[in-house]
């Protein structure tokens, strides 16, 4: 992950975007599943964590997504024993700060300059990294966006960036205002917001982010049907001989060039099924009936 030199072209759904001067493939890897339940503590199959990692490197993903307070501290750490020494070529990183866990299982935030500065340093301990590919600024909390200025933690980002601890900055749970400050500060690479067919309050910001050679990054890609909406779902992917997560996928691979997947699962079969799900090809038909009752 020192390299930036582009991956060799891989046969993944959507082909690639580049965030700042790394190529990457618009099928990712999400890592947070990787952890014990409720995203606390170890993988109750540690072997297996190790397996998906390295499958999803093997199927030539180059974008994995983390943060540390995944366990906390445990995606990080089972990252750099499955893929380190990194080799050129390897899956760039894209992790996350200004959240931290309490003993409850909860999100707290934590976006103090202190907060940052600690989380970046420990983001680079465990991942074994000299600087980081992308770091996002977590907004909000865990019930969504908030709004307010996100002026100070950001700007202690760009502080380590330009020390050479990061390479490129992004925002997550981010509301429009917050984009547009953060890029009036420095510039971004990615937005990861909550982003599904159910929910697609950022329609326009995706538009914009695409417009400007911003990545969008959705997570939750199931999350939030009503029941007429998994209904439609499920009638397509009857059709298509497929599943819900794989029409879900490929459509969202078809809203926008800029989006960038990072489906997570801690099975290499999973992993599997979602690379090839989100392959599918959906008919004008198709995406218009999932429009429909996408709105």
């Amino acid at each position: 992950m020192s390299e930036t030199k582009n991956p060799p072209p891989t046969p993944l759904p959507g082909g690639t975007w580049t965030l700042g001067d790394l190529t990457v493939t618009r099928f990712g890897y999400g890592a947070m599943q990787l952890a014990g339940p409720g995203v606390m503590g170890p993988p109750a199959d540690h072997d297996g964590a190790l397996a998906v990692l390295r499958e999803a490197a093997a199927l030539g993903i180059s974008h994995i997504d983390t943060a540390g307070a995944y366990g906390p501290r445990v995606t990080n750490r089972l990252i750099r024993e499955a893929l380190h020494p990194y080799a050129a070529g390897a899956p760039h990183i894209v992790t996350k700060v200004g959240a931290v866990r309490d003993a409850q299982g909860g999100w707290p935030p934590a976006r103090r300059p202190e907060d940052i500065r600690r989380a970046v340093h420990e983001n680079l301990e465990d991942l074994g990294l000299d600087a980081l590919d992308v770091v996002n600024l977590r907004l909000g909390d865990a019930q969504g966006p908030r709004p307010g200025s996100l002026a100070e933690p950001f700007e202690t980002l760009v502080e380590l960036r330009e020390r050479g601890l990061i390479r490129h900055l992004g925002v997550s749970n981010a509301t429009p205002e917050q984009v547009a400050e953060a890029r009036a500060i420095a510039p971004i690479v990615c937005v990861q917001n909550l982003y599904n067919l159910a929910f697609r309050q950022d329609d326009e910001l995706i538009d914009q982010l695409a417009g400007q050679g911003i990545a969008y990054v959705p997570f939750f890609p199931l999350g939030g049907f009503s029941p007429l909406q998994s209904a439609a779902l499920s009638a397509v992917a009857g059709r298509l001989d497929s599943t819900p997560m794989s029409v879900a996928l490929a459509w969202l691979l078809r809203r926008s060039p800029n989006i960038l997947l990072i489906p997570g699962t801690s099975s290499v079969a999973h992993l599997r099924e979602n690379v090839a799900g989100a392959a599918l090809t959906l008919s004008d038909d198709d995406l218009a009936e999932l429009d429909e009752f996408g709105h």
